[in-house]
């Protein structure tokens, strides 16, 4: 059973969520100590727990430990099974994230899997829906599987209340890939959401955006949610090269006037079309496990974030795969695997 320090990096519940994926996916159990020792509230929180509850119910693990506020667990998988399952993360805890954590298992497992998540589904502390649908799945299925996610509801932060389902089709095994290069951007787009809050804010975090950005005006569009829950905002930018989509985010808060949410955004965006790389910040987390699963691959990136080398760290202690990376400064970061 591997030893874990969950205070790692920055200290999040990243170390635990990538702890169980990798213990889904190559059936070694591991002992967790000092969880999110680096954060305000330290130990194990609600949406730490559905994830937790998510990977027992998928491998029918032994935990003890998984209690708020715990800061250690310990957890001994047992076989993936794949089949239909529902996780509640409530109120507004990231969904998306619980995703992230159980995917992992699903992708190389002997069935389909339907999934349903319900809680935050746009979160200002974890990637939102079009994050998961637009950039990471795509790429996933380009390594064999087949993972479709649907929209039923959106939830924003901290109401939460929203719905997405997720089916999934195994592959036998994961393929490789490489994303070293951009090439030609085929599309840009900025949307400013708002659910049940006046148009007025999506408009001036637009007119902010296109001061910056000074793309032409049909790159930009206000979407006025009907069927949202609760109160919400977020103006999202998408950029659509050969490769890649990447999305970059500004959520709206109280007291967050619409111009500092839109240069958020915006800075994102410029920082990602000034290195030329293809994969953004996030994405580059987020590749790492699929791509240890495959083998092999490679890619380019924007810069190597601390939560990326505490990933390499803990794939390392349980994968047998070789990740190798090479940190050009401002002009970004070469990852090859295998």
């Amino acid at each position: 059973m591997l030893n874990i320090d969950g205070s790692q990096g920055e200290g999040g519940g990243q170390v635990l969520r990538s702890a169980l994926s990798l213990s889904m996916v190559t059936g070694q159990g591991f002992r967790i100590a000092r969880i999110r020792a680096g954060r305000k509230k330290p130990g194990l929180m609600r949406q730490h727990l559905t994830a937790v509850g998510a990977a027992t119910a998928l491998c029918g693990a032994t935990v003890s430990g998984d209690a708020i506020g715990s800061t250690e667990l310990t957890f001994s998988p047992g076989k993936v099974e794949a089949g239909e399952h529902t996780f509640s993360v409530g109120t507004a805890g990231s969904t998306t994230l619980v995703l992230q954590t159980v995917l992992p298992a699903l992708l190389t497992a002997g069935a389909p899997s339907r999934l349903t998540l319900e809680g935050g589904t746009h979160n200002p502390f974890a990637p939102p829906f079009d994050f998961l649908a637009k950039t990471f799945l795509p790429l996933v299925n380009r390594m064999g599987p087949r993972v479709e996610a649907t929209l039923e509801r959106a939830g924003f932060y901290p109401a939460g209340g929203g719905r997405f389902t997720v089916e999934v089709t195994p592959a036998a095994q994961l393929s490789g890939i490489e994303l070293l290069e951009r090439g030609e951007i085929m599309r840009r787009s900025v949307r400013g959401i708002v659910s049940n809050l006046p148009r007025g804010i999506a408009e001036r975090e637009l007119k902010a955006v296109r001061k910056k950005l000074s793309w032409p005006d049909e790159c930009f569009e206000v979407v006025e949610l009907r069927d949202g829950h609760g109160p919400g905002n977020v103006v999202m930018i998408e950029i659509e090269s050969e490769q890649v989509c990447e999305v970059f985010t500004g959520f709206g808060e109280v007291n967050r006037p619409a111009e500092a949410v839109a240069n958020h955004a915006t800075q994102q965006a410029q920082r990602y079309l000034r290195c030329g790389a293809p994969v953004g910040e996030y994405l580059a987390d987020q590749l790492l496990l699929p791509l240890a699963l495959a083998g092999a691959g490679a890619f380019e990136t924007v810069r190597l974030s601390r939560h990326t080398r505490t990933h390499i760290d803990l794939i390392g202690r349980f994968c047998d795969v070789s990740i190798q990376t090479d940190d050009h400064g401002r002009d970004g970061a070469t990852v090859r695997l295998g």
